[in-house]
């Protein structure tokens, strides 16, 4: 597994150096902030591929913390709390965590859901062949070359048009929001609007799809976002 960031977000001291020191161990990268305000300022400068959120902290609550992050980014979340009923659980996942551990907690546990919430959210994408073609040759793409064609013609792909058509070829059927296309195709540091995504999507459509009002390969799902639906 490629080295992670963790963010390790806790005001006991105690226990912050126990996760950080077990995380190191197992070779991931550690970020630490003992408080709320500190840890989303970590997130705006920093990749982030994990947090490890304790919800009783100074400034900024755990609970406000998780709900900001939601808000810009689907970083997995493990909340850390002293409350073990199953409504503060039901809520703390409600509002966006991916799992959740009560204090006290065995660390080793703890490295064993990093991982697995790491695996499930970080599958490395399958390598593509250099060419593909869909529909009996309706729609063909040169990887190497970054070429598209449409019924035999070579159509004029704009770079970011190709990385992002790109996503949904070695991603197909998985529903993508506009902020995990902008993160997979353009990275971190993109600095346009999420928006723009729809702008890129419909050039994409006018060019590969016989209808691009009744498109059959990027496919919108509505209130989620797009998803690849081309048959070979």
């Amino acid at each position: 597994m490629k080295s992670k960031s963790i963010l390790v977000v806790e005001d006991e001291k105690k226990i912050l150096e126990v996760i950080q020191a077990y995380l190191k161990n197992e070779g991931f990268d550690v970020l630490i902030a003992e408080d709320g305000e500190n840890a989303l300022e970590i997130i705006n400068r920093e990749q982030v591929h994990l947090v490890i959120l304790d919800l009783m902290l100074p400034k900024i609550s755990g609970e406000d913390v998780c709900r900001k992050i939601r808000t810009m980014s689907d970083i997995p979340i493990i909340m850390l709390t002293a409350r073990s009923e199953e409504d503060d659980k039901i809520e703390g996942l409600a509002i966006g965590a991916d799992d959740y551990m009560t204090k006290p907690f065995s660390p080793r546990e703890l490295i064993g859901r990093v991982r697995a919430l790491i695996r499930r959210s970080y599958r490395e994408e399958q390598p593509l062949a250099d060419f593909l073609s869909y529909n009996h040759g309706d729609l063909e793409v040169d990887v190497k070359r970054m070429l598209v064609k449409k019924n035999g013609d070579i159509l004029n792909f704009t770079p970011n048009e190709f990385k992002l058509l790109y996503v949904f070829l070695v991603n197909p059927g998985q529903i993508f929001t506009r902020e995990q296309l902008i993160e997979k195709a353009f990275g971190y540091d993109y600095d346009g609007f999420d928006r723009t995504i729809d702008t890129h999507i419909k050039n994409i459509r006018q060019k590969i799809e016989n209808d691009p009002k009744n498109p059959v390969y990027i496919l919108t799902v509505y209130g989620m976002g797009y998803k690849f639906g081309g048959g070979k």
